[in-house]
């Protein structure tokens, strides 16, 4: 992938990586990495890393912004914010698809497409944007894109 698309698709983040390769892991599907000539790690441990970092961060920012809601509430909020659906419409948003290094045979079933994939880039770029950065830059990133009211210290 040229400098040029990884800028793009930085734009649409509003985050500049400093670390390429880890955008770029981010973006690699496993069907691509095995089929390379040599040896490339792909998205599922930043897939994991971002998953974790984003259920933390909906979890505090709902924790602090509702002091009366119970734990089922605070449990059925962050599910709003966090599924599959909401993460693949904006990595639809985003164009993540465009971007997407997939295999020959993920790539003729429109693996950029598709909403799994999608929402597991997106998780991808939320860990690789962590790694790359602090967990302050991520939590901006995270409420601004999820458009959940940040509430002030």
């Amino acid at each position: 992938m040229e400098q040029r698309q990884l800028s793009t698709l930085e734009d649409r983040l509003g985050y500049v990586f400093v670390h390429k390769d880890l955008l770029m892991t981010a973006l690699t599907h496993k069907t691509h990495a095995f089929e390379a000539s040599t040896p490339l790690e792909y998205n599922e441990r930043l897939e994991f890393l971002g998953d974790s970092i984003l259920n933390f961060v909906i979890a505090e920012q709902l924790y602090r912004s509702n002091t009366f809601f119970s734990e089922g509430e605070l449990t059925r909020r962050r599910a709003i914010y966090v599924n599959n659906t909401v993460l693949a419409n904006i990595a639809t948003q985003l164009e993540i698809g465009r971007f997407l290094l997939l295999g020959k045979g993920e790539s003729k079933q429109k693996g950029e497409q598709n909403r799994t994939n999608l929402a597991n880039a997106l998780e991808a770029i939320i860990g690789a944007m962590f790694l790359d950065s602090d967990l302050d830059t991520v939590r901006s990133f995270i409420l601004r894109t999820l458009s959940v009211e940040e509430k002030k210290k």
